[in-house]
């Protein structure tokens, strides 16, 4: 057995195993894929990963960049903190309007809002509206805009707040700097801008399974000056 069918085998029975995905979240899939979205929907085991980040810091406020069609949405809307709320942000109508449909499916239309347009104009319209601070973000949008995406949420974020960022490895290439693909420079520059604030602390955490070798950045919001190591 090759290292990606192993890698693949192990997602599968883990996602068995923790009886990861029951009927809803199949559904939101199923309907994605016969709305003709892409299948790049985190995996089953990363969903999960991202509502225990999300039980562990008690979130009830989570903003997620990058909605498709709410795979990841109902993840994170599961696990809020009672009265909380998932906003999700994305771009093209026709992934917002399946991910409505799913979150709905999933009965998590009122704990769950699908805000359509360029993340970026809607980013500075919560900043603008002075948005309470939310506790976890999760982006996974387009890679080349990763640094302007955490420059815009650091504002609307609070000292304790996660951010995650997905698809940051690329099979590897976010170490090879003479790779100029604009994904794997956007999240060389998103991890560079981590590394550098002062506000932050992060690390990335190498991925394996379906959707092959690839990462998560995860970091945590400080005070105004980074904490002893």
């Amino acid at each position: 057995m090759s290292t990606d069918e192993m890698s693949k085998a192990v997602d599968a029975y883990v996602t068995e195993l923790f009886e990861l995905e029951d009927g809803a979240l199949e559904g939101a899939r199923a309907r994605s894929r016969e709305a003709g979205l892409p299948a790049i929907e985190v995996s089953p085991a990363q969903g999960a990963f991202l509502g225990i980040l999300a039980r562990a810091a008690g979130a009830r406020r989570v903003l997620e960049i990058g909605t498709l069609g709410g795979y990841s949405s109902i993840f994170l809307a599961r696990s809020l903190a009672s009265g909380g709320r998932v906003t999700t942000l994305e771009r093209d109508p026709e992934h917002a309007s399946v991910a409505r449909t799913n979150l709905e499916a999933a009965g998590l239309a009122d704990c769950a809002e699908v805000l359509e347009g360029p993340a970026l104009e809607t980013l500075a319209r919560l900043r603008a509206e002075a948005a309470d601070p939310f506790d976890l973000v999760f982006i996974d949008a387009d890679k080349a805009d990763y640094p302007d995406y955490l420059a815009a949420v650091l504002p609307l974020s609070r000292s304790g707040t996660l951010i995650v960022a997905d698809n940051v490895v690329r099979k590897g290439a976010v170490a090879d700097p003479a790779d100029a693909d604009p994904r794997v420079v956007g999240a060389r520059r998103f991890l560079e801008a981590v590394a550098r604030n002062p506000r932050l602390r992060g690390t990335v955490v190498q991925t394996v399974g379906r959707k092959g070798h690839d990462g998560m950045a995860v970091a945590v919001v400080l005070g105004a000056e980074r904490e002893e190591r």
